[in-house]
């Protein structure tokens, strides 16, 4: 994780903020790849602030620059950004957000301004940030940039977009054809009486025309927009990256450039129409998400003519049906047995041949053993692949020439994914290869027990993970112990490995959507000792109806059904922590992975012989 000097960056770019008469400028970003102006914005703050991580925002002026992100990345960027940055350490007490840091220093008096490049904020939050100027006087204001700062003193080094092909994703893997959910979809458009939906989230686009991008590392999207009306549905995309035959798939679809889109939906707000598209009605609205970019709904019109809500393609998108259940379930057990035939052959390297594997030189071989098994696309993200201190940097990603070796001696935690055309897996396992400490088999345990209880859950209907995430880390805080990142995230059907909008965690919007039959989710508490050793286990789990003997209110009651298949570490596991209820769940879960991995090693004594040693009962 070397520091990269961004003295002259800031330079270029604060000379540019002179021209446009911009004071502050933000850079923001989202934990997320689902649009465009999010995925080019990740890297646009990687090159201005030296920070590589996946959610940070930075916000620079004419003589400081801050970088906020949240507690996954505090050790890395620490590590990665130099003597030009503050960090902004969001959540922690007494500490700024980006948005009051930005603001404060918009607020001296003197109608300063805050620049920000449209495409790559919400429009909710440039809203919220222009309201806040407002009330806290001193003439400070928030402008659109159009030309986007960042990339004008990249200049000629940015790297071109991706010119990503298509594909169709057949019926065998979806479940439901693209003119059912349209269909669904102008259902939701009648209920609001609005004269259409402006998909702009890339992974919407894909999952609502059953398409996959074949190109973008680890997200199988691809650049585009989409316009639903009641009676038309356009897709705008490079015509050219559509695989052949694409036409009958989708039939009824108009297909634009995808740089018409602003002009577009520009005329289209135009256009004297009443409710759902009649004329003579009242005046009705289009609809876009609430994480559609300000220059979109600058584009329709704004608040006028623009109605914002939580995407109804993201929350059918959310809800799984059977075909995608079973692929989640099928797919996890072919990528249970490529980790344990990793680890097996990981154990073997270190121990028994005294082999000298660094962290990248171990992921590569995982992504070799993952090849090999059916239906296999790529990564779902850059695995995780960590030693000692390292497994302590919650997103931590080895590099080629700046890793480091693995020390079996140390505990390694490996959190890595793979799409597969009929899903997409993401598993942490924590693994030690020597004698563990008793302070790393005790969080270990703790953390393990927080797996357990969340699993174990059964809760009414109409229950979000804002209030299911204290079960996972009940046993840690009782040691004075936490985690500082959600519990779980949504997983997509070979779409986002984080998918919204459910989630477990402290995130006040996970509170907002109560969890679903047929959402798929994470479960993966953890511990991270900075300096020393990070511990998380993560399955991925589906919400299922369970039965109750009772069932108060007539509510139907929900839990989960696990599909990650791949043992826990038996050197790490304290028995003596775990209470009966615990040493039978995981007894019954390591039979379940016993009997459905299995097979795959009938010629491969290795990796048959290290699952039987994990998987024995306790």
């Amino acid at each position: 994780m070397d520091k990269v000097n961004t003295t002259d960056r800031l330079a270029r770019l604060r000379e540019l903020m002179s021209q446009n008469k911009v004071d502050i400028y933000i850079v923001p970003s989202e934990d997320s790849h689902q649009s465009e102006y999010v995925a080019l914005t990740d890297m646009r703050r990687g090159y201005i602030s030296g920070f590589s991580g996946s959610a940070g925002t930075a916000v620079i002026t004419h003589d400081k620059a801050a970088l906020a992100t949240d507690g996954r990345y505090f050790n890395q960027a620490g590590k990665q950004l130099d003597g030009n940055w503050t960090l902004l350490k969001q959540g922690l007490q007494d500490v700024l957000t980006w948005q009051e840091w930005a603001i404060e220093q918009a607020s001296s008096g003197d109608g300063k301004s805050i620049g920000v490049d449209p495409t790559t904020v919400t429009a909710p939050e440039a809203r919220k940030i222009a309201e806040k100027l407002k009330k806290k006087g001193g003439g400070g204001k928030l402008v659109a940039v159009r030309e986007n700062l960042v990339d004008a003193v990249w200049g000629k080094e940015k790297p071109e977009r991706p010119s990503e092909k298509i594909m169709v994703l057949g019926d065998e893997y979806t479940g439901k054809k693209s003119t059912e959910k349209i269909e669904e979809l102008r259902k939701e458009l009648e209920k609001k009486k609005s004269r259409g939906f402006v998909v702009s989230m890339l992974d919407e686009v894909a999952w609502l025309f059953n398409l996959r991008g074949q190109d973008i590392p680890y997200n199988p999207v691809f650049f585009s927009y989409a316009v639903v009306t009641p009676k038309s549905a356009t897709l705008y995309v490079d015509e050219k990256k559509l695989p052949e035959g694409a036409e009958k798939a989708l039939e009824g679809v108009t297909i634009r450039p995808y740089e018409a889109v602003f002009g577009d939906i520009a005329a289209l707000s135009k256009e004297d129409q009443g409710v759902n598209g009649t004329s003579g009605g009242k005046a009705a609205k289009y609809l876009i998400s609430t994480k559609a970019s300000w220059a979109l709904s600058q584009a329709l019109g704004g608040e006028e003519k623009v109605e914002e809500l939580r995407s109804p393609v993201g929350d059918a998108k959310a809800v799984k049906n059977k075909t995608e259940l079973e692929g989640m379930r099928q797919c996890h057990i072919r990528d249970g047995a490529a980790l344990t035939k990793y680890f097996a052959w990981l154990e073997n390297e270190l121990i028994d041949k005294k082999t000298t594997l660094d962290e990248v030189q171990a992921a590569d071989k995982l992504e070799a053993i993952r090849k090999t098994h059916d239906k296999f696309v790529g990564l779902s993200f850059p695995t995780i692949s960590s030693t000692g201190a390292n497994a302590a940097v919650i997103h931590y990603q080895p590099e080629e020439g700046n890793c480091s070796t693995i020390d079996p001696t140390k505990v390694y935690l490996c959190d890595s994914g793979a799409q597969y055309l009929n899903g997409t897996t993401d598993t942490t396992r924590t693994l030690h290869f020597g004698e563990p400490t008793a302070a790393e088999r005790e969080a270990y345990t703790l953390v393990l027990k927080g797996n357990i209880a969340l699993e174990l859950v059964k809760f009414p209907k109409g229950t979000s993970g804002f209030a299911l995430d204290t079960l996972a880390r009940q046993y840690l805080w009782q040691y004075g112990l936490d985690y500082r990142h959600g519990t779980g995230h949504g997983v997509g059907s070979f779409l986002n490995v984080h998918e919204g909008p459910i989630g477990i965690g402290t995130r006040v919007q996970y509170s907002e959507v109560p969890l679903a039959v047929g959402n798929v989710i994470s479960d993966e508490p953890g511990y991270y000792e900075d300096g020393n050793f990070g511990i998380r286990i993560e399955n991925i789990v589906m919400v299922k109806e369970v039965e109750t003997k009772h069932k108060f209110g007539d509510k139907p009651y929900l839990g989960f059904e696990h599909v990650t298949m791949v043992p826990m570490c038996r050197k790490l596991i304290d028995v003596k922590l775990l209470s009966e209820i615990e040493r039978s769940w995981l007894n019954s879960y390591h039979k379940e992975v016993l009997e459905k991995t299995s097979t795959y090693f009938k010629d491969d004594e290795l990796s048959r012989k290290w699952l039987e040693r994990e998987c024995a009962p306790y």
